[in-house]
């Protein structure tokens, strides 16, 4: 058991499910994606708001990359901070600490490309995240433990999928090494999750 809660407080870089807009509330993630668009026509155009463009390395595929990232991010740093308070096992709280952890400093890490790309990020999780944190605010006991690790490999095994496809076939180099220097970690800790999940069925 002290190997299993060394293996999930190693925690993960997790990038939780890219998620479809909910257009019965404010969505930040669409506005942000709106305004890199907006910012990306302005490219090139000669006038006030070349200035403020993104720059034609970067291309909506990595907007949307970059903005879909950021969202999970947020995510999973919310869902790190419910586990915490209501996770029942020593493993589920450790690993939600690291994750707190880690993924603020991936989000750190990815605000400083966008700002130098020009390119808008989310100041708030999509609709549809939000109404999966608020499912999970309502468990409590083994089954809050159960349902967030299996949000944990479920999202991992998406995210890992999207990281893959950014850093074959990303625009921008700069983008690109972010998704490709982190593959190695998300597969890591998917490996680890699914690890800490096998254990507490065992339990």
């Amino acid at each position: 058991m002290k190997n299993l809660s060394k293996y999930c407080a190693i925690g993960m870089l997790a990038f939780a499910g890219f998620s479809c807009n909910n257009s019965s509330q404010p969505d930040s993630t669409q506005a942000a994606k709106d305004s890199n668009a907006t910012k990306m026509d302005s490219t090139g155009t000669g006038d006030s708001t070349a200035a403020r463009s993104i720059p034609p390395s970067v291309s909506k595929a990595d907007q949307d990359f970059a903005v879909n990232t950021a969202n999970a991010g947020m995510t999973e740093i919310q869902a790190g901070q419910l586990a915490e308070q209501k996770g029942m096992s020593k493993d589920v709280k450790e690993y939600a600490a690291m994750m707190i952890k880690d993924h603020t400093a991936a989000a750190d890490q990815l605000k400083a490309i966008a700002a130098t790309k020009n390119i808008t990020l989310p100041a708030a999780i999509s609709p549809e995240m939000q109404k999966n944190l608020d499912d999970l605010q309502k468990d409590d006991g083994k089954k809050f433990d159960k349902d967030y690790m299996d949000m944990m490999v479920s999202d991992h095994k998406k995210v890992i999928s999207a990281f893959e496809n950014e850093s074959k076939n990303g625009s921008d180099a700069d983008i690109r090494a972010f998704a490709d220097s982190t593959l190695h970690t998300l597969h890591h800790h998917l490996d680890k999750a699914e690890e800490c999940k096998k254990m507490m069925k065992s339990m």
